[in-house]
C-alpha cells in the first residue's frame, strides 16, 4: 500500500477541489473516528480536538469534518483559529483521542489541508495514514451509527489560554522581557490572537503586523514567507527583534536588531550551542535535521562535538527520529524547530522565546551570536509540474545532475525532490562558490522546466 491522499504534512490541495472537498473532509472525519474507536478498547465516543487557521475555506472543512466525526459517534471540541502546535498541546492536555488541524500552513488562502495528531500530540505514521486512506476511499466499509450512538460537538474558547500558559512556561523564569521591543508578524494566520498576547504578557513592547485576517490575506506578502516587512519595522521602531510566523505558526523566521533575516539553520545552530552550554545536550549527542539542512550547520555542529542526522523533509520525520532516539533538538531550514522537552511538533512561538533566552543567556545580540558560523551558499528554486514523474525515468535530468555535481566539486550538494504539499519540483544546490551554485540551479531549472512543465 502507498499513500495517495496524504503528503509530507497531512492532506493538502486547492480548497473545494479534490481531494480537499467537503465530501472528502466528512469521509476523513468518519475514518478518523472509526479508526480510534477500533484501536481504543471500549471507546465508543472518541474525543477529537478540531482546530483551524484563518483561511476562508476553513469554515466549510471544519463543519464537514465535524459532521463526519459526529455521524460516526465521536465527540468534537471546536477551538476556532489556533496554531498547529497549540492543537497538538491541547489534544494531549485534554486527554483527547486525536487532534486535527485544518490548515495549509504557508500556502496561499485558496489552498487548505488537514493534519492529524494522536493522543500524545504526535503526527500519525505513514502506516496509519495508509489505513485511513483505504477507509476514505471505501466508505462503505465503515459501519453506520444511529440514534443515541451519534456524537456531539461543543466550542471551547478558553483553549487559547491553556496554550498561552504552556508556551510561556517554556521560557526560563529567571529572565523577563521588560524593556524589549519586538515586532511580531502573524501572517494574518492562526497566531494573530495568541502571539501578541504571549509576548506582551511577558513584558515586551509589541509592534504587531499581520493580525487582521479576512479569510483571504493569510500569508499574503507577510509572515515567515515575507520577513522583509518585519525587518523594515524593526529598523523603523529600533526594535530588538522581529518574529515572523507562517499561517499556522508552526515555524519561525527571525529578523535581528539590524534588520537582517536569520533563517532556520542558523537558529538550530544557536539552539544547539545553548542546550550544550546549559547541559541539556552532551558531547556526541544528535541533532536532527533533514536532507535540506545546510552543510555549514553540519560542520558547526561537528565542531561543537555534536552529530547531525538527516531525516526526510517534513517535521513529522524529524519528530519520528527524535522519538526513536530520545533527541531533544531538531528542525528544518524553513523554520520548523522542535524542542522535544516542551513540544511534540514545530512551534514558532516557543522557538521565538528560546531565541530571546539565548540572547539573555549569552548577553549578546542575535547578529553577534549567529556570526559564530557561516552557512554555505544554498539556492532553492521551484518548478511547477503537471505530473510528478519519477526522476529515475528522466535520463537527461539524471545526467545533468551528475555533470553539475562534478562542476561544483566536493564541498557541495545537489538535490532534486518533489514537494509533498504542492505540484512542484524543488531544485537545491549548495557549495562554497555562490556563483557556481547559482549557475548549477539555473541549468537544472531550465532543463526540468522543459521536461516537466
Amino acid at each position: 500500500m502507498s499513500r495517495t491522499l496524504f503528503g509530507t504534512d497531512g492532506m493538502r490541495g486547492k480548497a473545494n477541489v479534490y481531494p480537499m472537498t467537503a465530501h472528502m473532509a466528512m469521509n476523513l472525519g468518519r475514518a478518523v473516528t472509526q479508526y480510534f474507536k477500533d484501536h481504543i478498547k471500549g471507546k465508543e465516543h472518541p474525543l477529537i480536538i478540531l482546530g483551524k487557521d484563518t483561511r476562508l475555506s476553513c469554515y466549510m472543512l471544519e463543519q464537514a469534518f465535524s459532521a463526519g466525526v459526529l455521524s460516526q459517534g465521536g465527540k468534537v471540541v471546536l477551538t476556532g483559529p489556533l496554531p498547529t502546535p497549540a492543537v497538538a498541546f491541547i489534544t494531549k492536555s485534554m486527554r483527547a483521542n486525536a487532534g486535527v488541524m485544518i490548515s495549509a500552513s504557508h500556502n496561499p488562502y485558496y489552498d487548505n489541508g488537514i493534519k492529524i495528531f494522536d493522543k500524545n500530540g504526535l503526527k500519525l505514521s505513514d502506516d496509519i495514514e495508509e489505513t485511513l486512506e483505504q477507509m476514505i476511499l471505501n466508505p462503505e466499509c465503515i459501519g453506520i451509527v444511529e440514534g443515541e450512538k451519534l456524537g456531539n460537538a461543543k466550542r471551547l474558547d478558553e483553549v487559547i489560554g491553556r496554550y498561552n500558559v504552556h508556551v510561556k512556561s517554556t521560557f526560563d523564569s529567571s529572565y523577563e522581557l521588560s524593556g524589549m521591543k519586538l515586532v511580531i508578524d502573524c501572517a494574518h494566520g492562526a497566531s494573530y490572537k495568541v502571539a501578541p498576547m504571549v509576548f506582551s504578557e511577558l513584558g515586551a513592547r509589541i509592534f504587531s503586523l499581520g493580525v487582521r485576517p479576512n479569510g483571504k490575506n493569510i500569508n499574503d506578502k507577510c509572515g515567515a514567507l515575507y520577513p522583509q516587512n518585519a525587518a523594515l519595522k524593526v529598523i523603523e521602531t529600533n526594535s530588538d527583534l522581529g518574529f515572523c510566523f507562517d499561517g499556522d505558526a508552526d515555524r519561525l523566521i527571525v529578523c535581528d536588531n539590524k534588520g537582517q533575516v536569520v533563517e532556520g539553520d542558523h537558529l538550530i545552530g544557536l539552539f544547539a550551542k545553548l542546550l550544550l552550554d546549559k547541559g541539556i545536550l552532551k558531547q556526541g549527542d544528535e541533532v536532527v535535521g533533514t536532507i535540506m539542512t545546510n552543510l555549514g550547520l553540519e560542520k558547526y555542529l561537528n565542531a561543537l562535538g555534536l552529530n547531525l542526522y538527516r531525516a526526510k523533509v517534513g517535521d513529522r520525520y524529524i519528530i519520528e527520529r527524535m522519538q526513536e532516539c530520545g533527541n531533544v533538538l531538531g528542525g528544518e531550514p524553513s523554520g520548523h524547530i522542535i524542542f522535544s522537552n516542551y513540544s511534540t511538533t514545530g512551534d514558532g512561538l516557543l522557538a521565538a522565546l528560546k531565541v530571546i533566552e539565548a540572547i539573555k543567556f549569552y548577553g549578546k545580540s542575535l547578529s553577534d551570536l549567529c556570526g559564530e558560523f557561516k552557512l554555505y551558499p544554498q539556492i532553492l528554486k521551484n518548478v511547477n509540474v503537471k505530473e510528478k514523474i519519477p526522476l529515475s525515468d528522466l535520463p537527461t535530468v539524471r545526467k545533468m545532475i551528475v555533470d553539475v555535481e562534478n562542476q561544483l566539486g566536493q564541498k557541495s550538494r545537489v538535490l532534486l525532490r518533489y514537494s509533498g504539499t504542492e505540484n512542484k519540483l524543488r531544485i537545491m544546490a549548495e557549495g562554497d562558490d555562490e556563483v557556481k551554485v547559482q549557475e548549477a540551479v539555473d541549468k537544472l531549472y531550465e532543463l526540468v522546466k522543459s521536461e516537466l512543465s
